[in-house]
């Protein structure tokens, strides 16, 4: 028996767990994209190559940059792995 109220939320089911899902991942794999973007955009001012900036040319960004693009790198992929059937 089911029963609803505050105390018992609803858990969304067909359409609405699929529409979840999907959203999860576009939203992950946007922001790993946008993280990626930053770090590449980090490195490029930390080894000189993008000037105008308090960043350009400190070593600092040089290597944080690669860092964490490589971690937008993993929640992009973290939002496209398949997942098993349960």
């Amino acid at each position: 028996m089911r029963r609803e109220g505050a105390a018992f939320p609803s858990r969304p089911e067909g359409r609405e767990l699929v529409a979840a899902i999907l959203m999860r991942r576009v939203v992950l794999v946007g922001v790993g994209v946008l993280v990626t973007l930053a770090g590449v955009v980090f490195t490029l001012q930390g080894i000189g190559i993008l000037g105008g900036s308090v960043m350009s040319g400190v070593t600092f960004w040089a290597v944080a940059g690669p860092v964490i693009a490589v971690a937008g790198l993993a929640i992009a992929a973290f939002g496209l792995r398949d997942r098993p059937a349960s």
